[in-house]
C-alpha cells in the first residue's frame, strides 16, 4: 500500500478531441508509471496509510452532455482504486451545479453533504456538496461496470 503521493502537478488529461477509452487508459497508465518511477524525495507522506485524494473536472461547454464527466470520473477512480492503492476517493461541488451532482451520482458516488463557506469565490464564501467512494465499493461494483452499460 502506497504511503506517498508525489508532489507536483497533478497528470492531467483533457477529453474532448477523442473520447476514445483506450487512449485514456494509455494516458492514465503513462501517469502511473511516471508516479511509480519518482525519486522518493518528490514525495509528500500521507499522515495514513490507504490514503485518500480528491478528484476534480472541468468540462467545455461544447462536451456537456456527451458523458465525458463521468468517463472522467470512472477513469480516475480506476487509477486511484487499481493502480494506485487508494481507500477513498472524494470530490465536491458547487450546490448550484445539477450538472456535476448527476455526473457524480451517475459514477456510482455517495452524497455526504455539504461543507458551508467552504471556497472563496469572486470574494464571496461559498460552500461545497462532497461525494465519495470507498475501494470496496468501487470492487463490490465491478469497478462500476453499470457506468459502462
Amino acid at each position: 500500500m502506497r504511503q506517498a503521493v508525489r508532489s507536483g502537478p497533478a497528470p492531467t488529461w483533457t477529453p474532448g478531441s477523442s473520447p476514445d477509452a483506450p487512449k485514456a487508459q494509455r494516458q492514465a497508465e503513462a501517469a502511473v508509471a511516471a508516479y511509480r518511477q519518482a525519486e522518493p524525495e518528490n514525495w509528500a507522506f500521507s499522515d495514513q496509510a490507504g490514503a485518500h485524494t480528491d478528484l476534480g473536472f472541468a468540462l467545455l461547454p461544447h462536451t456537456w452532455g456527451a458523458g465525458l464527466g463521468t468517463e472522467t470520473v470512472h477513469l480516475m477512480c480506476d487509477l486511484g482504486f487499481n493502480h494506485l492503492d487508494l481507500h477513498r476517493i472524494w470530490a465536491a461541488r458547487a450546490p448550484l451545479n445539477s450538472a456535476s451532482a448527476k455526473t457524480l451520482l451517475r459514477a456510482g458516488m455517495t452524497e455526504e453533504g455539504r461543507i458551508r463557506e467552504h471556497v472563496l469565490v469572486r470574494g464571496a464564501w461559498r460552500d461545497s456538496i462532497t461525494y465519495s467512494v470507498l475501494d470496496h465499493e468501487w470492487r463490490e461494483s465491478d469497478g462500476f461496470a453499470a457506468v459502462d452499460g
